[in-house]
């Protein structure tokens, strides 16, 4: 267990919930997990056990001792996996709406990871057991295509390439509201939102963050759009979409109150492309969005008609 010790000079500092500012100190520890670290009394003060609402005093001494995160055993499932390519060092994988990429505390089973340990036999460990071959993400919600490393030279490969802004990734959205222009780029930071630990949002000091975009088609309260990424931020079409005013369809995190109720936001991961990091021949690969999408195009053509 790691220890951390803090002591309270700033008076910008004092009277704050204890939680409140260690989750400021640390952008790592949410305020839920630092609130379950004080309930176990891993969180002192001048070495004293302390509650969550505690509000911190001048010359205060905090020690936080972090809690070891216990790897559980993540399990192969059968899940028919679509894989729409594959060599000896990376796969392109679909991933679903409604899957998780990766397994999470509470939630360890039906996740890509759990599917992709069981149709491909080896996968990159740099991302430690419960992320086997995991180089990028796409939301729980989001539907569409995901690199995958199977060795470690080609994970560090494709992280290079990421870092680089050499992969290409298209997505299409559906968005509320007439975009007036056929295309535009989006360049603002994103960070954690303060008001809220659990969204982002574009902050001044968050990091940089590029989102290209054109309009495929005009319907009458939507655009449907292409969006490019040229940085990988989380959220960031969410956000940079909501940020300019046309936020994306049934977004339950970044949508307005009234949107359509499709079980999540209306965005498809649909081109990625990328050098094969062994044997550097160009890659790319497209899917065309899923029968939801298509089905929720229709009804909002046929309403419109």
């Amino acid at each position: 267990m790691e220890t951390y010790k803090y002591k309270i000079t700033n008076e910008s500092h004092v009277g704050q919930r204890i939680d409140k500012l260690l989750s400021d100190f640390n952008k790592e520890w949410s305020r839920s997990q630092l609130q379950d670290w004080i309930k176990e009394g891993l969180v002192k003060v001048n070495e004293k056990v302390i509650k969550s609402n505690y509000k911190v005093k001048m010359n205060d001494q905090i020690i936080v001792t972090e809690k070891e995160v216990v790897e559980a055993d993540i399990l192969p499932e059968n899940l028919n996996l679509d894989i729409y390519y594959e060599d000896e060092d990376v796969a392109v994988v679909y991933k679903p709406k409604g899957m998780v990429v990766h397994p999470s505390p509470g939630h360890y089973t039906e996740t890509l990871v759990n599917g992709l340990m069981y149709q491909i036999k080896d996968l990159s460990g740099i991302n430690g057991e419960i992320r086997p071959g995991i180089v990028h993400r796409i939301d729980k919600d989001t539907s569409g295509l995901l690199m995958v490393a199977k060795n470690d030279i080609a994970h560090r490969g494709l992280v290079e390439q990421l870092m680089d802004k050499m992969v290409k990734r298209k997505y299409t959205a559906l968005v509320h509201g007439n975009i007036p222009h056929d295309y535009g780029t989006i360049d603002a930071p994103i960070g954690r939102n303060k008001n809220d630990r659990q969204s982002m949002a574009v902050v001044d000091d968050g990091k940089d963050a590029i989102t290209h975009f054109n309009v495929l088609e005009h319907l009458k309260d939507y655009t449907l759009i292409e969006c490019q990424l040229e940085t990988g931020r989380t959220h960031q079409i969410r956000v940079h979409m909501k940020y300019i005013g046309y936020p994306l369809v049934g977004d339950p995190k970044y949508g307005p109150k009234k949107t359509l109720d499709i079980g999540g936001q209306a965005l498809h991961a649909g081109v990625i492309g990328f050098e094969q990091p062994v044997t550097h021949q160009y890659i790319e690969k497209s899917i065309d969005l899923p029968k939801e999408f298509k089905d929720l195009l229709e009804d909002i053509r046929h309403r419109d008609a």
